[in-house]
């Protein structure tokens, strides 16, 4: 099994910091994450940064560098996301094989999203990146589309050895069935212009102090609708969802215009994640880091549960959207 992040010992990390220009001081912390690999690292006098480096092959360096350009934006606009550090002039840095780009370091606790006045700030701020995210498009960055997160996992789940045998067409009729469901809710939607996301807003990508939230890990940022960035702030059943869309959009509203239309494209995008979360696990698997974590994946009991809760989506796309209280 190859290991695409196996160079990154602790003094490889250090001299990849340093050969930007830095002096650590051999501090080091590895921080939670699996696609690509973060390290809090200190620096000789100064406080401690973040070093990301990407994962080998996942994005070009156009792609990063939007990323990066977004965030820049968002900083300027005194949106609360962390930006890259630009260094000798460049936010992206290239040492032995890896890209690397290093943030300052922000800390915070998970936001309280049962709080009607959280959920409110957080729509004020996802209002203002979104009304940032429509002046231009991304032009490096792939869109979130039925294709890419349900389709193409789609296909690369019948093609892996994962799917048990005596499961894999059970699950072929029912994620197609899923997809069909998934189409019906987009055509229910009509057309809803794509802009800049953050991609994947949820709680542990918030962090909350006693100033306010800051957005984290725009690693998935990407063109789609703007609810992509809403729905996963809702929990619950339909009428706590509907009162917590309430009070995110009271905030959002104050700065972008929210089309009611897609909210058909709530569960369709919850069924998107699931298909498209399976996939990228199945993609990354040849990690040491992912067969550790979720051993659970290939065995029958997982895809048996991910039927069932694909079937649960069906019948929940085939049901009226969320709808707003008030």
């Amino acid at each position: 099994m190859t290991a695409p992040f196996g160079p990154l010992t602790p003094d490889f990390v250090l001299s990849a910091v340093e050969a930007a220009g830095l002096v650590c001081d051999g501090r080091l912390l590895t921080l939670n994450s699996y696609e690509n690999r973060v390290y809090q690292v200190g620096i000789d006098d100064a406080p401690p940064l973040i070093a990301k480096f990407y994962r080998p092959g996942r994005w070009s360096d156009a792609a990063i560098l939007e990323e990066h350009a977004f965030l820049a934006e968002l900083a300027e606009a005194e949106i609360p996301a962390v930006p890259a550090l630009a260094i000798g002039g460049h936010t992206l840095h290239h040492y032995e094989g890896f890209r690397v780009a290093l943030f300052p370091r922000r800390g915070g606790r998970a936001p309280e999203l049962d709080d009607p006045a959280v959920l409110g700030w957080l729509g004020r701020f996802l209002g203002r990146i979104h009304a940032i995210g429509a002046k231009q498009p991304f032009v490096h960055r792939p869109a979130l589309t039925i294709q890419s997160f349900g389709e193409e996992p789609r296909d690369e789940l019948l093609a892996s050895p994962f799917l048990p045998p005596e499961l894999r067409e059970t699950w072929r009729s029912v994620v197609d069935q899923a997809l069909d469901s998934v189409r019906r809710c987009f055509e229910r939607a009509g057309a809803q212009p794509p802009i800049r996301l953050h991609g994947d807003v949820h709680g542990g990508n918030v962090l909350w102090t006693d100033a306010g939230p800051h957005f984290v890990d725009f690693d998935d940022a990407r063109s789609g609708p703007a609810v992509q960035d809403l729905w996963m702030l809702l929990s619950g059943d339909a009428q706590a969802m509907a009162r917590q869309l309430d009070r995110v959009l009271e905030g959002y509203e104050q700065f972008a215009d929210f089309d009611p239309a897609s909210l058909h494209l709530v569960e369709a995008l919850r069924t998107l994640r699931l298909i498209h979360y399976a996939g990228w696990i199945a993609r990354r698997w040849d990690d040491p880091a992912f067969p550790a974590a979720f051993g659970w994946f290939d065995t029958p009991r997982y895809w048996q549960d991910m039927i069932l809760a694909l079937r649960e989506q069906v019948a929940l796309m085939d049901e009226s959207p969320l709808v707003r209280q008030f």
